[in-house]
């Protein structure tokens, strides 16, 4: 469940849209308003705006989608409940409403017309709105068991166009495999089949990793620009987490978890000119080795690099 809001100043312009046929329009809930047709509808809205006419932009309108997972659920009396709930979350209260559903799209939505003019005359507050709206939603979605849909999954790929189609192909791709994997070895490994190509940024001339670049179909992303869990720091930390995991089922004598399986590391054997192996020195642990001898291999190759000369680093 997603809300989007819009404030205006013209009542018949949004009651035009919102009670178009050919949307095949179908009211809810009308609470306060004289709604014969449109013309009566808008002409109820602009007569409690005058109570008020400092206000410049009385209008509200807010649309509520819904993923089409949940289309068999929603009811129109299902949705009108929520919408009320929703707009009781948000102080939207004591003034006119106008709630019509649409069947234009794929998805069920509504949407949602009302006066910022109150019935008392006082001003529905917008403070903070999209932030309570975001909050609200998140919350009326968990509670009523919605589908709770990334947002990047909502997007009809297809239509997409480079380099924006294959953004969505390195998100899908990283979602899989960040939490199958225990080491950048291993993650590096699986991306490479799938035609995923990786390097690293460096803070300055020195070692210290400072973000990951992801690359397929010649087009590079920085992992935080194909979502914000893959940055480096990010990945990182999930795959540590992924390894502290897997040696607390092996410590308790248990089976891999089915859902998150741990692969075994594949024999990558550098070479001497494998330049994103010598440029990632400590950050790539062996694959033929258990995991105490990774924290040492990493851990004395940490003392050794400031002694080294820095060479074939990566630079993006």
């Amino acid at each position: 469940m997603i809300a989007k809001i819009v404030k205006g100043s013209n009542f018949r312009g949004v009651v035009s849209y919102i009670l178009d046929k050919e949307k095949d329009a179908r009211i809810l809930v009308c609470d306060g308003l004289f709604a014969e047709n449109k013309e009566t509808t808008a002409g109820s809205f602009e007569a409690q705006a005058r109570m008020n006419p400092k206000v410049t932009k009385p209008v509200g309108h807010i649309a509520l989608a819904f993923s089409k997972e949940d289309e068999h659920r929603l009811t129109d009396r299902a949705m009108a409940g929520i919408a009320l709930e929703y707009l009781k979350r948000m102080g939207i209260t004591d003034t006119q409403i106008l709630i019509v559903r649409h069947f234009d799209k794929e998805h069920p939505h509504v949407h949602i017309a009302f006066n910022r003019i109150a019935n008392d005359g006082r001003t529905i507050s917008d403070r903070n709105e999209r932030i309570r709206s975001t909050r609200i939603c998140k919350e009326l979605t968990r509670k009523y068991g919605l589908y709770f849909a990334d947002g990047k999954e909502q997007v009809k790929r297809h239509r997409l166009k480079e380099p924006d189609k294959t953004k969505y192909e390195l998100y899908s791709i990283l979602k899989s495999e960040v939490v199958r994997c225990g080491n950048w070895s291993i993650l590096i490994a699986n991306l490479k089949k799938q035609g995923v190509d990786v390097r690293f940024k460096y803070k300055g001339s020195s070692d210290e990793v400072q973000g990951v670049v992801f690359s397929k179909n010649g087009y590079p992303f920085s992992g935080s620009k194909i979502d914000r869990r893959f940055s480096y720091s990010k990945i990182d930390a999930a795959l540590n987490a992924n390894r502290h995991k897997e040696r607390q089922r092996v410590i308790g004598g248990q089976t891999a978890d089915p859902e998150y399986p741990m692969q075994q590391p594949p024999q990558y054997e550098p070479s001497g000119n494998d330049e994103l192996y010598s440029g990632s020195i400590g950050l790539f642990m062996p694959a033929n080795v258990n995991a105490q001898a990774d924290e040492n291999y990493f851990e004395e190759q940490l003392k050794r690099k400031n002694k080294k000369k820095k060479q074939h680093k990566i630079r993006f």
